[in-house]
């Protein structure tokens, strides 16, 4: 099951409301379940350089079906999955990455946000991801 258009843009409308009442000009990308790009904001302001962040986040949360965080945790020196981070042609795996699910908790995409502080682009990821259900 994919992610359609209509949830995609629901979760970039959410993001896109999130960020503006933190006061933070953000990019927002969507994947569908095969990581595919499927819906992009980029916020007036909003920094270039996280362009591609935002969809790496997104890809990367798709890709192995967790938060970007949980992910950061997991490739500390020591851990399971150090040195994760260069495969896939790059991951991110700091916050802002989160899989979206549908009402029957199966995964149908992802939403990736960057261009505040991390603890903000998981905020925001969060509240898009949360309006698709």
């Amino acid at each position: 099951m994919n992610i359609t258009l209509q949830q995609a843009q629901t979760a970039v409308d959410a993001a896109q409301k999130k960020a503006d009442e933190i006061g933070v000009a953000m990019n927002i990308a969507i994947v569908d379940a095969g990581a595919n790009l499927t819906a992009f904001a980029r916020m007036d302001g909003a920094w270039l350089g996280s362009v591609d962040i935002a969809l790496k986040k997104a890809e990367t949360a798709r890709y192995f079906d967790m938060e970007t965080g949980e992910i950061g945790k997991l490739s500390q020196p020591g851990e399971s999955l150090y040195g994760i981070e260069h495969s896939n042609a790059g991951l991110i795996t700091f916050p802002g990455g989160v899989p979206i699910k549908d009402i029957n908790g199966d995964i149908i995409g992802a939403i990736g946000v960057s261009g505040g502080a991390v603890d903000q682009d998981h905020e925001v990821a969060t509240f898009g991801m949360n309006a698709v259900k």
